[in-house]
């Protein structure tokens, strides 16, 4: 049954994996208009007024976001991006619609890529993992569903775009936390859950500070820190090391793959979050101290 949930789930994660990067690159672009038009900024920075083609440029921004239709996670309703068409509820039906479909719009024929169903069939499947794992804790099983859920949107995500959005990584961090100050989180206490935040961020914030002074170049991106940061308070401080050391394990078979069929184009890079969401869901599954075991701690 939670199983079911997840696929249900999965499907409205779709819609979050599609929309909410569109809808944080609105407000970056509203921060463009915004620094563009601030007078006040240009003459502390650089002395000036501002020429009168960024004032235009700011306004012409402004205008043009404005006059673009309103979008959320929940409006507007579903459509196929070729012709339109919107999605009816019976063509909605996770795993199945797409089946029945045969991968196909309904209306125009155009295809439906197989990343939908598989990212249902994925949370479905993680989250029967969490009832299987957690089953006799139904408070255990609610937090670590909820956190799969965040781990499988802001893998995609990241994969899509390599960014790590503030606005799932830092509730995952705090519901962590506050799962952990409830006693919510088996095997994991507050103080093993603050520390766990604490070691997650420091970790790579060091070694990306470290990679850069050596090579001037930025080895990963600030949201990785917050990823791992959240991992460590929802798993304690011990998870920190395997997590890293999986998911690096995993990145560097992925990257190497995709290098030798060509599917990794040259100067882009694997992005690292996927592998630390999944190195922190195997942790989980199969338990921190058969994890510890295994390394001889």
């Amino acid at each position: 049954m939670v199983g079911l949930i997840g696929l249900v789930v999965g499907s409205f994660l779709n819609v979050v994996v599609h929309r909410l990067p569109q809808m944080l690159e609105r407000g970056w672009w509203g921060d463009v208009a915004g620094q563009l038009g601030d007078v006040d900024s240009h003459r502390r920075v650089f002395g000036r007024e501002p020429a009168p083609s960024l004032t235009g440029a700011a306004t012409a921004l402004e205008t043009s976001l404005v006059a673009l239709p309103a979008m959320t996670l929940s409006r507007p309703a579903s459509r196929c991006p070729h012709c339109g068409h919107r999605i009816r509820w019976y063509e909605n039906i996770p795993i199945l619609s797409w089946l029945v479909l045969r991968g196909r719009c309904s209306s125009c024929g155009a295809g439906i890529g197989w990343r939908y169903p598989f990212v249902e069939l994925l949370t479905g499947a993680l989250f029967a993992s969490v009832a299987w794992r957690w089953g006799a804790d139904p408070w255990a099983v609610g937090l670590w569903c909820a956190a799969v859920a965040l781990l499988v949107a802001m893998s995609a995500i990241d994969w899509d775009t390599t960014v790590l959005p503030d606005n799932l990584t830092l509730p995952m961090l705090w519901l962590g936390i506050l799962a952990a100050a409830g006693g919510w989180l088996p095997g994991v206490s507050l103080l093993a859950s603050v520390a766990g935040a604490a070691a997650g961020y420091l970790a790579l914030w060091s070694v990306y500070w470290v990679f850069k002074l050596a090579t001037g170049k930025e080895g990963m991106g600030y949201g990785d820190f917050k990823l791992l940061a959240a991992l460590g308070a929802w798993l304690g401080w011990q998870a920190v090391l395997p997590i890293v050391l999986t998911a690096s394990a995993m990145g560097a078979v992925v990257g190497l793959a995709m290098k030798a069929t060509g599917a990794l184009r040259e100067g882009r890079y694997v992005p690292f979050g996927p592998f630390l969401a999944g190195g922190g869901v195997g942790v989980m599954l199969i338990g921190l101290p058969q994890v510890l075991g295994w390394m001889g701690w």
